[in-house]
């Protein structure tokens, strides 16, 4: 992940250069919070994926790192002594997140747009992000569990693991670039011609603009 940021912040000194200073930081910085909280790009017929979207990403975000169980990990394993939520809000963040990877895996099969747009790989990490979660409620309430505990706890470690060893390989990897996903008003300025270039390598020598 700290090289896909390293790759990314050359592109833009290093390819970029001068014509940085002439790009409106504030609109960009502006234009990512709106899509951190995306309700002004709602679109009619697109508002359940969306909000289902919006949710999983604060169950994902907010359980792996704040659950008072996982605290401890980092704690130990880092020394960060990070906030935490309560077992409450950790169970109702992580049915969330189970429901909403649960419809947005319908939605990819259901909707004809997105299921021509999704990938085998697309359908593949849903799963990889719901077995972690499924697992870690059921392990964190036994009654409920119909399964040995050791046999969800073994799980749950495994498919984790594996969820992060997949992150800088897939799309998962905007969890650090999309900061950069945003700023298009920085990465499409095109240098003089190129647009000449891209119609001919599309279209031949016959190209018309």
């Amino acid at each position: 992940l700290a090289r896909h940021v390293l790759l990314q912040v050359f592109k833009l000194i290093i390819r970029k250069g001068l014509r940085l200073r002439n790009v409106p930081w504030n609109k960009v910085l502006a234009d990512s919070l709106t899509w951190a909280f995306p309700v002004r790009h709602l679109v009619p017929g697109t508002i359940l994926f969306s909000v289902s979207s919006f949710l999983f990403h604060v169950g994902a975000i907010a359980v792996p790192l704040f659950l008072p169980d996982h605290i401890a990990l980092w704690k130990g394993f880092l020394g960060l002594g990070l906030p935490a939520i309560s077992h409450t809000v950790a169970d109702i963040l992580t049915i969330s997140t189970i429901v909403c990877v649960l419809t947005l895996f319908m939605f990819r099969l259901v909707s004809s747009r997105l299921r021509v747009m999704s990938r085998t790989s697309d359908y593949v990490l849903l799963l990889m992000v719901l077995l972690p979660f499924l697992t870690g409620f059921l392990a964190s309430h036994p009654n409920a569990n119909p399964l040995p505990w050791k046999m969800v706890m073994l799980i749950h470690f495994l498919s984790a693991n594996a969820l992060f060893v997949t992150i800088p390989f897939t799309k998962l990897s905007h969890i650090v670039l999309y900061p950069f996903d945003r700023i298009s008003v920085v990465h499409w300025q095109l240098r003089p011609g190129a647009g000449d270039q891209v119609a001919k390598a599309l279209y031949g020598d016959q190209a018309r603009i």
